[in-house]
C-alpha cells in the first residue's frame, strides 16, 4: 500500500479488514451481550414503573370511589334530616286534626288521613304505645298511677309520639300505671 492510499483510507474513515481498527467477532458479541442486557435492565426498570403506576391508579380509583359513595350517603342523610325537620313542624298540624277528630268535629277525618298517609309513606310512624310496657326512650310519662303489677304499663297515651325512619321524633306523652 502507498503513502497516498494509506492517507486515503485515514481520510475516508474507511477501516480495511485486516487492519488494526477492525472490530473482531469477539468484540461484536461483547457488545452485542451488552446491549442485550441494557435492554433487560431497561425492559425490567420499565414494568417496575408500570407496576407502581398500576398500583397509584388503583389505589386512586378505590379512594374515589369510596369518596363517592361517602359523598351519596352524606347527601342522603342530610335529605332525610331536612325532611324530619319537615315532618316534626307538622306534628302539631297533625296534633291538632286528631285533637279536632277526637272532639267530634266534622270534616277533619279526610285531611288528617291523606296528612297521615302522605307522611307514613315518606317513613312516619305512629307510636302504639297503648297498654305496652312503658319505655322511656319512646314516651314520657306526664302522669304516673298506682298499679297492682311490678311493671309499669302504659294506661293512656295523651299524645301521640313518631317514629321516623327507625328514631323516635317525638316521644309519646303517656300516663303510666304500675
Amino acid at each position: 500500500m502507498s503513502a497516498n492510499d494509506a492517507g486515503r483510507d485515514e481520510l475516508d474513515g474507511a477501516v480495511r479488514p485486516g487492519s488494526p481498527g477492525e472490530p473482531s467477532a469477539q468484540d461484536e458479541a461483547a457488545a452485542a451481550d451488552g446491549a442485550a442486557e441494557a435492554v433487560e435492565v431497561d425492559i425490567a426498570t420499565l414494568m417496575s414503573e408500570r407496576d407502581e403506576f398500576r398500583d397509584i391508579a388503583m389505589r386512586l380509583k378505590a379512594d374515589f370511589e369510596n369518596f363517592r359513595k361517602r359523598q351519596a350517603a352524606q347527601q342522603g342523610d342530610e335529605v332525610d334530616r331536612a325532611t324530619g325537620r319537615l315532618v316534626e313542624a307538622l306534628l302539631p298540624v297533625l296534633d291538632a286534626c286528631e285533637l279536632a277528630f277526637t272532639h267530634g268535629a266534622e270534616g277533619i277525618e279526610p285531611i288528617w288521613s291523606a296528612l297521615i298517609g302522605a307522611l307514613q309513606r315518606q317513613g312516619l310512624e305512629a307510636l302504639d304505645l297503648q297498654g305496652k310496657p312503658f319505655d322511656p326512650n319512646e314516651a314520657d310519662a306526664v302522669v304516673h298511677e298506682e298499679g297492682d303489677g311490678d311493671t309499669p304499663m302504659v294506661a293512656e297515651v295523651m299524645r301521640t309520639g313518631y317514629r321516623w325512619k327507625g328514631k323516635v321524633l317525638r316521644p309519646a306523652m303517656v300516663k303510666v300505671k304500675g
